[in-house]
């Protein structure tokens, strides 16, 4: 992206407090975890469950970063990621089902939530100069459906289970949507920030569920800066401080900050936010986590050289950032990142993303083990 990149914010207590993970001991470990190397992966979020069973979702199956194959996929790990479960598909519309979020609630259900698109329609409209076969498949995917069946099935999604995802509800439509999916708040309250992407105006707003995500309703908007546009404002995520704030991570593309995280906070349980302001950190989007001992992580994709993932901790409840600490830095282009992050039980931190690679135009899910 040709955005400027803002100075980044100094914060000696914290950078103290904090190995850089390029640095030894401490360096990450990577890997790739994609079980299927034939089909493109992207835009994943990473879960622990109470008993530490790890889950990853993501849009899985596909031909490529925009296309009519994606469903919604979920993978299993119960060794702290060394090795993972054969993917079981979640969802497989017609059309493209595409980032996938999760939230694992107080009472132990787990919430999956995605997108669908039609926006592959307009690159099949434009195909030219294909390789032999691809207008085919891409035609006949078409014919699975009407014009009207296809549009009656845009709409942001969520699916859910309450038997540790043996068995998954319907799809069922949330008011908004958001690559990582809902938070759950002290006080048994889930909280989604996001957008109404299919909405006229776009608002990015916060929906509140008080029935274990079984319903939603709209508890607020988050305000514009003076100058800025709805259109701007995409895949927000939230997280509790330990002193029960609640802070909210922007993706902006506005003239002001471009390319920036912008952060909002919420004194009242979330039903008034601050002005979004940026917090000098160039990448996006961020998605955050509360560690054991009250510091928030914020990890997010640096989709520019070098290409890979960073993240950085706060020591004061989101007031102030640290320098950036790198999980990744060995990517070959801009299509990777969204990264999400766990605390595992020995106190270490697992991280996983999607990345496109040199030589292979499928993108792969990678994931590393890190600590601070």
């Amino acid at each position: 992206m040709p955005l400027s990149r803002r100075a980044l914010l100094a914060a000696p207590a914290i950078l103290s407090s904090v190995r850089a993970a390029g640095a030894q001991p401490g360096a990450p470990a990577l890997s790739n975890i994609s079980l299927t190397p034939e089909a493109y992966c992207g835009w994943p979020t990473l879960a622990r469950r109470p008993n530490g069973e790890l889950l990853v979702a993501y849009s899985g199956g596909r031909e490529t970063h925009v296309c009519p194959f994606g469903r919604v996929e979920l993978m299993r790990s119960t060794d702290d990621g060394k090795s993972w479960s054969w993917p079981e598909v979640l969802l497989d519309t017609v059309i493209d089902d595409r980032d996938a979020g999760l939230c694992i609630t107080p009472s132990g259900t787990i919430l999956v939530t995605t997108f669908t698109s039609l926006a592959y329609e307009t690159t099949l409209q434009r195909a030219k100069d294909w390789p032999e076969g691809r207008t085919a498949r891409w035609q006949s995917v078409q014919r699975r459906s009407t014009q009207a069946q296809r549009n009656a099935l845009l709409g942001t999604w969520m699916l859910r289970s309450t038997d540790a995802g043996m068995t998954w509800s319907a799809p069922y439509r949330v008011p908004v949507n958001s690559p990582h999916g809902p938070l759950a708040l002290s006080g048994n309250r889930l909280l989604y920030p996001g957008k109404e992407l299919w909405e006229p105006g776009q608002k990015a707003r916060v929906a509140e569920s008080t029935d274990d995500g079984q319903t939603w309703r709209i508890l607020s908007d988050i305000p514009l800066r003076p100058g800025d546009r709805y259109e701007d404002y995409h895949e927000l995520h939230a997280v509790e401080t330990a002193n029960h704030r609640l802070v909210i991570h922007i993706r902006n593309h506005s003239k002001t900050n471009g390319g920036e995280t912008l952060q909002c906070e919420s004194a009242d349980g979330g039903k008034t936010w601050s002005e979004p302001h940026p917090i000098g950190v160039w990448g996006l989007p961020s998605h955050l986590l509360r560690l054991r001992d009250g510091r928030l992580v914020m990890s997010y994709g640096y989709r520019r050289a070098p290409f890979g993932n960073q993240a950085r901790v706060s020591e004061d409840h989101g007031k102030t950032w640290s320098p950036p600490i790198t999980i990744s830095a060995d990517g070959v282009r801009g299509d990777l990142g969204y990264p999400s992050t766990v605390e595992l039980a020995d106190g270490g931190l697992l991280t996983v993303w999607y990345e496109q690679q040199e030589g292979n135009p499928k993108a792969v899910l990678r994931q590393a083990r890190w600590h601070l």
